[in-house]
Order: C-alpha cells, then sequence, then structure tokens
C-alpha cells in the first residue's frame, strides 16, 4: 500500500521519489512524495490535539514497540505528517494477548449492569468530543468533515446500543422430556477476541466489533488499519477515560513491514478465541486459513461490489439521490457503496442526464476540514491508480466518460467523480471493486437479465434497486444474493440492522441484536435427579 510522505510545512516541488519494499501477501509498497497544488492546507487544526498519540495501548498503560521503531502516519489531501505510532511485531502482539487473556479472567465475571454502565460512560464521552474526534478523522483518513461527524455520531451510537444489549443476552429453559431433568442453556463470553479494522470507517468498525465484545465478557486485541492508527488511539483515550479496566481493551499499531507477522500471531495464538476482521476478501480467507489450526470462532465482513439497479417503474428523481448517497458516500471508499449502475432502457437516457447533472452541481473536491467540500482525496496512491486503470479498460472496450474520467487538478491524490456510460460486463469496473468515486452505468433490458448480472459476482455483501412495482420489490428482493438490500434506498447502515454478507463478503453479522451473539458461546446445562 502507498505512505505519502511530506515535511510538515510548505509544499513539496521536487518529483516523485519512489522506492519498494516487501509487505503482505506478497505486494509490493511504494513510499511516494507527491505534489500538491496550492490551497491544500497544511496546517493542524488544535481542537483534536489532545487526542493524538504517539503510543499504543496494552494493559491500561501507553507503551512504545518492544524494538523502539515507528513509522510516520500521514494527511492525504496534504501529505502532511501527522505524527509516528509504534511498529508492533509478533512479539507486541503476544504480550497483548497474553494481557487480554489475564484481564478476561476477571471481567467475564463481572455483571452485565456494571459493562453497561461503562460502555455507556465511552458513548457520552464520544458525543461531548464529536468535533475534535471528526476533525482528526478528515485530517488522517481525508473524509469530508461533514461525513466525519456522521461517523463519529454512527460509531458512538453502536457503543449506547452495546451497552443496552449487555443486560439482554438471555438464556433459555427447554421443557424436558423426562420428569427428573431440566434443560437451561446459557450464554457465556468467547474469551479473547482479536480484532483487525480498515482505513475507511475507522471509529465505526473499532465500536461497532470492541462495543459488542466488551458487552458480551470478552477481551480485546485490535490492531487498526497503519493508514489510521491516530483515530483508534483517540477512541482508546475515550475509553481509559470512561473506567474500561486495565487489559480490557488493548491496541497493537504497526506498519505493512509487520502486519504479516502481526496478524498471524493474532490468528494463530491459542488464547485468542476470536477473530473479526474487516476488509478484503483475499487477506480475510488468509486470517481464516491461519485461524483453523486453532479451530476459532470468526466474523468476516470482507469485499462487495454491490449492484444498483433501476427499474423502468422507478422514481427517476428518487433512484438519482439514492445512487449520489450510495456512490460518492467517501469518494465511494465504502463496502457497501453502489459498484454497477444497472439502467433499464426505458429510463437509462434520463437516469444518466440526470446522475451527472447532480453531480456537476453537488459534488466539490477538496480538502475534507472545508466544508464546502463533499469529496477528499481518495486514501492513497494505488487506490487512484486502480480508479484510472478501471477508467481506462473501460473506455478501451466501448465504454463514455460523461463526466470526470481525470486526476484532480489539485493534484495527490484527488480524482474527479465520473460517470461511465456504455458499460458492458467484460469491463474490470464490473468485475472488481472500485473504491472510488467511478459509477459504471450498464443499460438492460429485462427484469431476469438484470437479476442475472447483479448476481453474478461471487461476493454479496449489499444490492440495492428502485422500482414501484410492488410485485417486482418482493422477486428482487428475495433473488438477490446479498446480505443487506436497499429498496427505494441508498444507505442501508444502521446499528439496529444487521450488517454482513454472503457468499465471499464474509461470515456472521455485526450490529443490531444479533451482533453480540457472535461474541458468546451457548451452554447447554442439564440437572438430573429431581
Amino acid at each position: 500500500m502507498y505512505i505519502l510522505r511530506a515535511p510538515s510545512f510548505g509544499l513539496l516541488r521536487s518529483r516523485p521519489v519512489f522506492s519498494k519494499e516487501a509487505n503482505f501477501l506478497g505486494f509490493s509498497k511504494q513510499v511516494v512524495q507527491l505534489d500538491y497544488r496550492p490551497g491544500i492546507a497544511f496546517t493542524m487544526a488544535k481542537s483534536y490535539s489532545s487526542f493524538l498519540k504517539d503510543t499504543a495501548y496494552v494493559g491500561g498503560q501507553w507503551v512504545s514497540a518492544a524494538s523502539g521503531e515507528t513509522f510516520q502516519v500521514t494527511n492525504p489531501a496534504s501529505g502532511e505528517v501527522l505524527g509516528s505510532v509504534p511498529d508492533m511485531n509478533a512479539g507486541d502482539a503476544t504480550k497483548a494477548i497474553r494481557t487480554a487473556y489475564d484481564a478476561f479472567q476477571s471481567w467475564k465475571e463481572t455483571t452485565a449492569k456494571e459493562r453497561s454502565l461503562l460502555l455507556r460512560r465511552w458513548y457520552e464521552l464520544m458525543v461531548e468530543s464529536k468535533e475534535s474526534l471528526a476533525e482528526l478523522l478528515t485530517v488522517e483518513n481525508g473524509k469530508p468533515v461533514t461525513e466525519s461527524l456522521g461517523e463519529v455520531n454512527y460509531a458512538a451510537t453502536f457503543l449506547e446500543w452495546f451497552a443496552e444489549e449487555a443486560r439482554r443476552t438471555y438464556g433459555d429453559t427447554i421443557p424436558a422430556p423426562v420428569k427428573s431433568k431440566r434443560i437451561v442453556v446459557i450464554h457465556q463470553p468467547v474469551g479473547v477476541a482479536a480484532m483487525i479494522t480498515p482505513w475507511n470507517f475507522p471509529y465505526a468498525m473499532v465500536t461497532r466489533k470492541a462495543g459488542a465484545a466488551l458487552a458480551a465478557g470478552c477481551t480485546v486485541v485490535l490492531k487498526p488499519s497503519e493508514e489510521t492508527p491516530l483515530t483508534t488511539l483517540a477512541m482508546v483515550e475515550l475509553a481509559h477515560r470512561a473506567g474500561i479496566p486495565a487489559g480490557v481493551f488493548n491496541i497493537v499499531t504497526c506498519s505493512r513491514k509487520h502486519v504479516e507477522q502481526v496478524g498471524k500471531a493474532m490468528c494463530t495464538d491459542p488464547l485468542v478465541a476470536k477473530i473479526s476482521f474487516t476488509g478484503s476478501t483475499a487477506v480475510g480467507k488468509t486470517l481464516l486459513k491461519w485461524g483453523a489450526d486453532t479451530v476459532k470462532k470468526a466474523s468476516m465482513e470482507l469485499g462487495g461490489h454491490a449492484p444498483f439497479v433501476v427499474f423502468d417503474s422507478a422514481d427517476v428523481d428518487a433512484a438519482v439521490h439514492g445512487a449520489m448517497m450510495s456512490k460518492f458516500r467517501y469518494m465511494g471508499q465504502t463496502c457497501v457503496c453502489a459498484n454497477r449502475f444497472l439502467v433499464q432502457e426505458g429510463i437509462h437516457d434520463a437516469f444518466c442526464t440526470k446522475l451527472a447533472a447532480a453531480m456537476e452541481e453537488q459534488l466539490k473536491v477538496g480538502d475534507g476540514l472545508d466544508k464546502g467540500n463533499t469529496q477528499g482525496p481518495l486514501i492513497n496512491t494505488r487506490a487512484v491508480e486502480k480508479v484510472e486503470s478501471q477508467i481506462s479498460d473501460a473506455v478501451s472496450k466501448g465504454a463514455s466518460v460523461m463526466t470526470g474520467g481525470k486526476r484532480h487538478a489539485l493534484g495527490g491524490t484527488f480524482f474527479q467523480p465520473t460517470l461511465l456510460t456504455g458499460v458492458t460486463t467484460d469491463m474490470l469496473c464490473t468485475q472488481q471493486e472500485t473504491f472510488g468515486p467511478v459509477a459504471p452505468v450498464i443499460k438492460f433490458k429485462t427484469e431476469e437479465e438484470a437479476v442475472t448480472i447483479a448476481n453474478s459476482a461471487n461476493v454479496g455483501l449489499a444490492g440495492y434497486f428502485y422500482s414501484n412495482n410492488m410485485s417486482q420489490i418482493w422477486r428482487v428482493a428475495e433473488r438477490m444474493e446479498v446480505g443487506m438490500v436497499g429498496v427505494n434506498e441508498g444507505m442501508v447502515s444502521m446499528v439496529e440492522a444487521p450488517f454482513g454478507g454472503v457468499k465471499e463478503s464474509g461470515i456472521g453479522v455485526e450490529g443490531s441484536k444479533y451482533g453480540i451473539h457472535e461474541y458468546l458461546n451457548v451452554k447447554y446445562i442439564c440437572f438430573g435427579g429431581i
């Protein structure tokens, strides 16, 4: 993965400088210096300074890597170095796991009410600090600050939710087949949960995973993305202030140099009972293989390739509104964003014209700290190159660029929101998850054709469609091979609903009343001689 490096003052004027290192799963890493045009902010906002940490967190203490190594964290909008954090290795991870295991022996004995009150306090502290947390998120991963504030609020609701769900892990009594026996079922925490979280929603993925685990009575060792460790460490600071006991919630930070060994340690250590991962399907498969030898419980929220289908009966204006929300939230860098637009021939031209107009009118590219901007930078250079390659491939095979299609004049990793028409299923943009601001539109004739294309992917996280035909709504909702369906709706994520996919999009669900059960074992107790 690319890491942007720039001085903390001034603008780079030199040509890009490249170097390569080996990284996780055999890919190469390029360390890149990029040119940024005037107008990109370099001055750090002061409101989040109290949350900036240069250490990890293990056993209730702020700690460095045993080796003393660190790595830099940068602002994708400007290249500014925000700080450095420990570059920990497998030994550090193993120590954190042992710490979490020891803490589990007492944490599992706390009452549900005790855990609930601590999570509730963590939630309250998040809400009190939401503006500062939002600005920190924007400078670390480029998300427009309005969206960042939305993520902070969304993330906080998972703590609120699981504070409540902690007290609802009810058991059962089951009628026995003989008079002298009684059957009772209880739920118990699985143990230490190892978590690996992504860079695109660093607050929400921490609270959706750790909130459920802590509510259930598990302890946690979490490795954040190397792109966004600062936001995760800010969350830990709030957990610390909330009174989460030492060893219950631990953070191991590392760069891509150590990510394979740290990930392997977390997945193979026999003291770890549960793995939770959000990220690519390829990495998820590797983690599952590593965890197989010790038969670990696993939750995997993996890649998506969401279809967005618009039928002739749809309200075109509503469909365009939904498309804008689904596709261009965080510049298309979400696992549930619309990735393939399928539009029926009767309204195809009207939809494309209105979508292009909405993109031109509503999407403004620039530094996320400027509240007038709706589209920030992509996370790194590799993301830009993937977007460019998909657009180039589509155009070479006959697609047309209706708007956008190029890197933005701001330079760096800014990219123009792009609408492609004349797209066919042999193009890369219809076969691979884009993770960028590209909307490829395929024209179709029949419902059967649309459903076949929608279900052709080997993943199935989210899917969307617009229709005002009630019979069609039921048919398509049931036939879409995805874990979450938006019917006349472009955003489906909410704390009350289960989040998860089918096929190669993952295992298990997060959030909702079901999420806490991913961290609980079911135990059957038989009482005899009664």
